[in-house]
Order: structure tokens, then sequence, then C-alpha cells
């Protein structure tokens, strides 16, 4: 039996050495990231806002997707003449509207008209907000209505 030279043992230990330690460095590379992603809380803080928005807005598109279908459905059971009144109605309150306005114009100081101005620009800025609300306030109106049916 002839024996291996000592320099081939040494040389095929010295190449398995050098393969376990790229495996080791290969994967506490792996584990150095991941420890990082792990430690990086403001790109998690990121992720979870998107997500949390993007949940948001798919719900805000639901809820409107319903509050439209339940104004059609409604809209659809009123009765022509109901439909009439509510048009007269509506003309008839906006002629009034329009007579107050004129009189509140004629007659409010200028700070208070300049106040209500910016009170209305702010209404108008948050419309989105405010139709939302009313429409969650129509919705939850009609389901307490329905379950008292």
């Amino acid at each position: 039996m002839t024996e291996p030279h000592r320099d081939d043992r040494t040389a095929a230990g010295s190449e398995e050495l050098r393969e376990q330690v790229e495996h080791t460095r290969e994967e506490l590379g792996r584990t150095v990231e991941a420890l990082t992603a792990k430690a990086d809380v403001k790109a998690r803080a990121q992720e979870k806002a998107a997500e949390v928005q993007q949940r948001a807005a798919a719900g805000a598109q639901e809820l409107k997707a319903k509050t439209t279908e339940i104004a059609h459905q409604v809209r659809d059971k009123v009765p022509d003449p109901v439909k009439d009144k509510a048009a007269q109605a509506a003309e008839q309150a906006r002629t009034k509207a329009v007579q107050a306005g004129r009189v509140w114009e004629e007659k409010t100081p200028e700070e208070a008209r300049r106040k209500a101005a910016l009170a209305v620009q702010a209404v108008a800025n948050h419309r989105t907000a405010l139709l939302a609300a009313g429409g969650a306030a129509a919705l939850v109106w009609l389901a307490c209505r329905r379950g008292k049916g």
C-alpha cells in the first residue's frame, strides 16, 4: 500500500478548507443582509405605510362604488312625480339661496365675508374627505334602516 504523499494530503485539506471558508463567507453575507433588512426600521415603516395606503385607497374605491350603487338603486326606486317635486323644491331652494346670498352680501361686514370665504375654501380643499364621510354616514343610516325593517 502506498501512502499518499504528505504534500498531497495537505493540498487536498487546504482546498477543502478554502471551500468551507468560501461557503461560510457566502452564508455570513446572506445572514448580514437579512439582519440589515430587519434592522432597517425606516424602510420597514415605509413599506408598511405604503401597504396601509394601498389598502385605504382600495377601501375608498370600494366605498365609492358601493355608495354610487346605492344612490342609483334609490334613484331608480323613486317615482317620477316625487322626482319632479324634488326638482321643483331644489329650484326653489336655489332661488331662495341666491336671494339670501344677496341680502347677506348687502348686510354683512367685510371681515365676516372674508372669514366665510376662507371657510368655504377650506371645505373645497377637503371636499373628497367630506364627501367620503357623508357617503359613509349614508351607508350607516341605510344599514340601520334595513336592520329595523
